[in-house]
């Protein structure tokens, strides 16, 4: 409703197997492991990404702080997610709109898709673009990837009237930038 704030943890509460959670996939440190609820930072990165195509306020969001996927399939640009730790990694999301939202969810076929519903027919687009992008080798031989990520915001009639700073990125790579010469 107007006013309220959406907390993703208040809402899930911990991922336990009382629950119907089961183990999945958990990113730890750079590398992978099995834990119950494994896979919930894929419905924390969908609902930050459609949240920026709307004008709800993202009031905590956190980085990630490894990029651990390559490039090949990636359709967003690097950074364009919220990671999430039960309890102290929030996403938290702000309706300071007049309107009220509902947040729809549906899983089908292995795909997880959302959609923020609301009762007016919406006056603005948006997208969502990176800038800043480079990757620095550091000193101890490892790499760092940086980007910016921004917000053009267009009217009904296509023009545009803001281009927002959104957030700026910083994580570790977990795999090996650059190819070799002669590859």
């Amino acid at each position: 409703m107007p006013g309220e704030t959406f907390s993703y943890w208040r809402l899930i509460g911990k991922p336990n197997r009382r629950k119907g959670y089961v183990e999945g996939m958990v990113l730890f440190y750079g590398g992978f492991k099995a834990g119950v609820g494994g896979g919930l930072c894929q419905l924390s990165n969908l609902l930050y990404w459609i949240t920026l195509h709307t004008p709800l306020e993202v009031a905590e969001r956190h980085r990630h702080s490894y990029d651990v996927f390559p490039d090949a399939n990636r359709t967003q640009p690097f950074g364009s997610g919220a990671t999430c730790a039960y309890n102290y990694l929030d996403l938290r999301i702000k309706n300071n709109t007049d309107e009220p939202y509902q947040l729809v969810l549906s899983m089908e076929d292995g795909n997880l898709s959302g959609e923020w519903r609301t009762t007016k027919q919406a006056i603005h687009n948006y997208e969502i673009y990176e800038k800043e992008h480079r990757i620095s080798q550091h000193h101890w031989g490892g790499y760092e990837r940086y980007n910016s990520i921004y917000r053009k915001v267009y009217n009904q009639e296509g023009e545009l009237v803001s281009d927002e700073f959104i957030t700026e990125n910083r994580a570790l790579m977990m795999y090996q930038p650059f190819l070799e010469s002669g590859s």
